[in-house]
Parts: structure tokens; sequence; C-alpha cells
């Protein structure tokens, strides 16, 4: 039974890698088929609750569980990017000085000026 689902797992893992790659070629299509595919499974979530009475409280609390356990909780709601700021204690762009931000502009700016030298130089 386990080698069987190795199998089906190894199977769908070099499918999803093989239709990501082609897909990825063509940002558009592929942003909509990802957008019919998670309508479609949330509708398919929603109408389970629906079916085996779960109310607005009873699914709150067992998503939230669901959440914090997988560690999704926190990143969901605030992002990824707002929580890395915060532990690496970066300001936020209205909390910055005029200075500080003419300080990141310059340096945006060099770094721009870099990256176009290489690209002079590699062509």
């Amino acid at each position: 039974m386990s080698n069987l689902i190795k199998e089906v797992v190894n199977f769908f893992d070099k499918m999803e890698d093989h239709i990501r790659g082609s897909l990825s070629r063509f940002p558009i299509p592929y942003a909509l088929i990802g957008g019919i595919g998670i309508v479609l499974f949330w509708r398919g979530v929603w109408h389970l609750a629906d079916e085996i009475n779960l109310d607005s409280l009873a699914s709150m609390v067992i998503g939230t569980v669901i959440l914090l356990m997988a560690g999704l909780f926190t990143s969901m709601f605030i992002g990824d990017h707002i929580i890395l700021s915060g532990l690496k204690h970066e300001k936020k762009v209205t909390d910055l000085t005029e200075k500080e931000v003419e300080t990141e502009k310059d340096l945006l700016q060099h770094i721009k000026k870099d990256v176009d030298d290489v690209k002079s130089k590699l062509k």
C-alpha cells in the first residue's frame, strides 16, 4: 500500500513539474487556469461544509485550528513580508525619514547602473 502511495505522489509531482513548466511561458492563461482551480476548490469546501451542516462558528474555529497547526494563520492574513520586516526591525516606507528615502533611492540607482553596466559588457 505504501509503495502505491509513493508511486501516485511521484506521478502527480512529475506531472505538476511538467505542466507548471509549460504554463509558465503563458502567464495570462496560467493565471486563469489557476484562478478557476482555486475557485472550484473553495466552492467544493464550502458545499461540503454546507452538506455536513457545519455552522459559521464551528467553521471559523476549525479553520483557525487548521491554519494554526499548519503554521499558516499569520502569513495568510498579514503576509510573510510584513512578518519578516518586523523581525528585521525594518521601518515602513511611511515611517522613513526623507533622508532615509533619498539614501535608499541613491542605493537603488547605483545598483541599477551596475546592472546596466554588466548588461552592456555582456553584449
